[in-house]
């Protein structure tokens, strides 16, 4: 009757059963203590059918990557919506960024932990995502300023930076808030919004911070000897 209802079952919807095992498994084991024969106990197969349809631990793993990648990207842009203000847009962004990682605590280990630590081809896919949010997110920010500005105000390199830095602190955030017992997706992106954006208010509003003057002397030229007499 089992091996029945494996043939009758559509391979999609099978290969999907086996990507949700793999990834429960490997969010809360690791790349290299996860085994082929629990993620084919959790999906319900044998382990040569997960085989047959993956090929390998190192491209079923692969697989996974791909498939919540697919999944966070999706989700951060579906969040975002038009006509909001330039808060509003990066408020709607990071609650979904955070709504996300909050309900898939395996995935975002798999992307953020695991892939990044089990060898450059994994690395590289996640780098891809990464790549991929960053310049959504330098979109926004410069759709933003054109907004408070009515022109590009802001230098294309400044931008590219402040995208960088704002995915990086919700990367670390979304580890805080998994690792921190009764922090909410909303809190989370609040406590974003309140760090990030003070300074890209202000930004948008043309009074961006200024460093303070530094003295013009050359901090690597010596004093001259002092002479006796």
């Amino acid at each position: 009757m089992g091996a029945s209802r494996t043939k009758r079952m559509p391979r999609a919807v099978r290969e999907q059963q086996m990507l949700d095992a793999a990834v429960r498994i490997f969010g809360q084991r690791g790349y290299m203590a996860a085994s082929m024969d629990e993620i084919a106990e959790l999906a319900g197969v044998s382990k040569p059918l997960v085989y047959l349809y993956l090929n390998s631990k190192d491209d079923l793993f692969t697989a996974c990557i791909r498939r919540e990648a697919r999944a966070l990207t999706e989700a951060v842009r579906a969040g975002v919506l038009p006509g909001l203000s330039a808060d509003g847009q990066l408020w709607s962004g990071l609650r979904a960024f955070f709504d996300h990682t909050a309900r898939n605590p395996d995935a975002w280990r798999v992307l953020h932990l695991h892939a990044r630590t089990h060898g450059e081809r994994f690395a590289a896919e996640v780098a891809v995502m990464r790549a991929e949010i960053v310049t959504f997110v330098t979109q926004l920010i410069a759709a933003a300023a054109r907004d408070a500005h009515r022109d590009p105000h802001l230098p294309e390199g400044e931008v590219a930076g402040l995208a960088e830095a704002l995915v990086g602190a919700a990367e670390a955030l979304a580890d805080w808030a998994s690792a921190t017992e009764g922090v909410t997706a909303k809190q989370a992106a609040a406590t974003l919004m309140n760090f990030a954006w003070a300074g890209l208010g202000d930004l948008m509003a043309g009074r961006p911070w200024s460093a303070p003057e530094e003295p013009d002397a050359d901090p690597t030229a010596q004093a001259a000897p002092v002479r006796a007499g």
